[in-house]
């Protein structure tokens, strides 16, 4: 324990004497437009994000009120309607942040000008002082339920005021190094020159509600080399805690802090800003901090698919080990911001682990938020689905839209690294760079089939001979760590070995922190070969993680896999067992999805037999694909994770009376209609791993579900299971229930002989008089001040 003790100072100590040196981040990135990608991969999502992601986003805008919400607020326009919610200004920021990037790849003249209307209208909704918050300047005739009486009273609760300036200050940043263009930036720094006025000691001690306000401040800074702007970064994250709220982490001082809790999108901004402000003063207080939360949050809350955030209960981390899979939230937000997170973690520390968990992010839990044509969405990302879960065109709350908008450009920037003659080569994707080392320049370029191939040429040219050092990531994922601790693991070790040729030759290299590191001295037309075994693996959760028990899962290289309904018989896969001998192969489909390799295995669907717990098992060819590309083709099956135990297995349901009825209710959706038949018992009423129906957030309303049967059936006894999720959530069991058959097209209360009562955590059973009928139903009387729902309704 003293050894790793002496370690850790001695580590803290290196790095404060680095900071206190240059006073930023050891590595720095190579900026974007210095990386230009022209790969079959990531090329192909950055163009689709440019003609019609951004586009798509900025008419979006104008349509649900963003653009409105500025006029009004410049008094250009009659008070029509303010959008939803408070934080709306931001996608306005954020798609403006994302088209700046994207014309620094191309230009786009006709965006270009629009764009630069944008900013007129932002500039004309600013207050004389600085003030920029568009639901309190409009003036409103009944003001928004989270804006308080004056400025920054609700700040800490959910004004999102802070929150606005920091997306805005992001947004500013972007457009000036884009531009060079100053409207957009000067309006960003009036503003965060009165917060400046406004906040810090002997002024208000108000922490961000929301964070990412601490990001863009240090951008400011950086920008402007004005060390006000990062004094204020660090003020908001000292002033924050220790007697607040777990929801957006004050419930301990910044420094204090151990293990990730609460709203996981607002920890992750708040974590990035922490070494943000760690690197530019050189505090190993936030160094500490921020390195304990990510062993928290590696080693026991991260999916498969690098998605954070397992609870939609305030769209927060779990509890150790709490990984649901149908009810996993893990928001496409959540998984920016690991990504930005780990980015700087990577600039701390040079350690190839903080890349090993972007890049999984990256290919999986991110890449998963947008569809193949740019224009459908998820805002969570669930590793299980019955039909339940389908993309949408937009979202009320559309932060996640607008933040890929602003992401995906961005992506070649976290390809390289550099640190005075170090050269690192962090991801592997086709492309041309120009790197400026301390030694000169170098021009690099990749030439590859990744993700799909693991073969990567990397041709080394220096502009003129030079000795320099060049890192290249050999990822945790081709040497037997899926990710770094033991959260994850393979069932079987990798057979093949990473190999690395230097001008056609094997090259002896040193390897650090998860770097193999070839130093020298470069000339043009040195080449690097890089081969990874791109096996296909089978990866299992550590036994702790409740809900993979039994099961495992498909990887091959950076890819997390999953099971799809279009791909499998019956367009069922919560039914498929496949051993964990099983032999796997995988071919390249470029018909498919915009080109994807998938997985075959052989397997076996499960299905329940009425009178038996038996189950009937019949062989199956069955198809992975690559997670990312899952809810292209319409609402269906899947799962990430497949149960190689009969126990983990959620077999195909018996024909009973229920499930060969077809369900009506006063509820239109038609996914969650079908939940209430589906023969999955939950674990208890507010368990949510598997659909249910519900009314939410209609109250103290008579609803119904029906059964239609296909000829006339007897009938004695209904067994309802209701849904509760109390006692933060918005439904729980009803005032009264009762059962009513149809007879000659009326529908006639049954003469009830036994009832159980209503309770939740089990069936309330209710015995009638035999009746033959071709319909049956519950009618369901919610309470005065809350929804209700149903797991499943059985009938016999």
């Amino acid at each position: 324990m003293k050894t790793k003790f002496l370690t850790i100072v001695a580590g803290l100590a290196v790095f404060h004497a680095v900071a206190q040196k240059k006073r930023d981040y050891p590595i720095q990135p190579v900026a974007f437009k210095h990386v230009h990608v022209n790969d079959k991969f990531w090329a192909p999502k950055m163009e689709v994000n440019a003609s019609t992601t951004i586009p798509y986003t900025l008419q979006k805008c104008e349509e649900n009120g963003r653009i409105d919400n500025f006029l009004m607020a410049a008094h250009e326009i009659e008070e029509v309607k303010l959008s939803q919610f408070t934080f709306d200004d931001t996608d306005v920021y954020k798609v403006i942040e994302g088209a700046s990037y994207a014309m620094q790849v191309k230009k786009d003249p006709k965006l270009a000008h629009y764009i630069d209307s944008l900013i007129n209208i932002i500039g004309r909704a600013q207050e004389k002082d600085g003030y920029l918050y568009t639901f309190r300047t409009a003036n409103a005739k009944k003001p928004h339920d989270w804006v308080g009486a004056k400025r920054w009273e609700k700040e800490e609760e959910l004004s999102h005021e802070l929150y606005n300036s920091g997306h805005l200050y992001e947004s500013a940043a972007a457009y000036y190094e884009a531009t060079g263009k100053r409207k957009l930036l000067d309006i960003a720094l009036k503003n965060a020159d009165l917060l400046v006025r406004d906040f810090g000691p002997g002024k208000l001690q108000i922490y961000p509600g929301h964070q990412i306000v601490e990001i863009g401040l240090v951008r400011l800074y950086r920008i402007t080399g004005n060390q006000k702007y990062l004094d204020l970064a660090k003020f908001f994250l000292d002033v924050r805690g220790p007697k607040g709220d777990p929801y957006n982490q004050a419930q301990a001082k910044v420094v204090d802090q151990t293990t990730a809790v609460g709203h996981a999108v607002r920890a992750t901004y708040m974590y990035t800003g922490m070494a943000d402000v760690a690197a530019l003063t050189g505090d190993t207080r936030y160094l500490a901090a921020i390195d304990k939360i990510w062993d928290d949050v590696v080693g026991k809350k991260l999916y498969i698919t690098g998605g954070i955030g397992a609870t939609g209960a305030g769209e927060a981390f779990g509890e150790a080990y709490q990984l649901p899979n149908m009810s996993a939230y893990a928001e496409t937000c959540a998984a920016i911001a690991n990504v930005y997170w780990n980015s700087r973690m990577f600039q701390l520390h040079g350690d190839a682990k903080y890349i090993d968990v972007l890049e999984r992010t990256l290919y999986n839990g991110l890449l998963s938020g947008v569809s193949i044509s740019g224009d459908r969405f998820f805002y969570p990302n669930p590793l299980a689905s019955m039909h339940q879960h389908q993309r949408s065109a937009w979202f009320a709350c559309a932060c996640c839209i607008s933040n890929m908008t602003r992401f995906l450009p961005s992506v070649p920037g976290y390809v390289y690294g550099h640190n005075e003659n170090n050269l690192y080569v962090n991801l592997f994707m086709a492309n041309k760079a120009d790197i400026k080392l301390t030694s000169g320049e170098v021009n690099i370029t990749q030439s590859t089939e990744y993700p799909w191939k693991g073969h990567v040429k990397i041709d080394v040219s220096p502009v003129k001979p030079a000795v320099f050092a060049v890192h290249v990531r050999i990822p945790g994922w081709a040497t037997n760590s899926p990710v770094p601790g033991d959260l994850y693991s393979y069932l079987t070790p990798t057979k093949g070995e990473v190999k690395l040729l230097l001008n056609g030759k094997p090259v002896v290299y040193k390897m650090v922190k998860g770097y193999a590191v070839i130093e020298q001295k470069w000339a043009k037309g040195d080449q690097l070969i890089l081969d990874l075994p791109m096996e296909i693996q089978k990866v299992i959760a550590n036994a702790k993680v409740k809900d993979d028990v039994g099961r495992f899962t498909f990887q091959k290289g950076p890819m997390a896999y999953c099971l799809e309904g279009p791909d499998n018989k019956d367009g069922l896969v919560q039914n498929i067992l496949v051993s964990k001998d099983a032999k796997a192969s995988a071919a390249f489909n470029s018909a498919k999805l915009n080109e994807i390799e998938e997985i075959f295995v052989e397997g076996t669907g499960t299905k329940r037999q009425i009178g038996t717990d038996e189950l009937l098992q019949v062989n199956q060819k069955v198809v992975a694909i690559p997670y990312y590309a899952w809810a292209n083709r319409g609402p269906s099956d899947m799962t990430v994770w497949i149960p190689y135990e009969s126990a983990a297995a959620r077999p195909q349901p018996a024909p009973t009376i229920a499930s060969k009825s077809k369900v009506s209710s006063s509820l239109k959706n038609p996914r969650l209609l079908e939940s209430v038949r589906d023969q999955y018992e939950p674990a208890d009423s507010k368990d949510t791993n598997f659909p249910y129906l519900h009314w939410w957030p209609k109250k103290n309303t008579v609803e119904f579900v029906a059964y239609d049967f296909a000829e006339e059936e007897t009938v004695s006894e209904s067994g309802v299971y209701w849904y509760d999720d109390g006692p933060w959530g918005g439904c729980r069991i009803p005032t009264s229930y009762k059962v009513l058959y149809l007879s000659d097209g009326n529908w006639i209360p049954v003469e009830v002989l036994s009832d159980s009562g209503i309770s939740k955590d089990k069936f309330n059973t209710l015995k009638f008089k035999p009746v033959k009928t071709k319909a049956i139903k519950i009618e369901v009387q919610q309470p005065e001040n809350h929804s209700s729902g149903i797991h499943e309704w059985k009938i016999k």
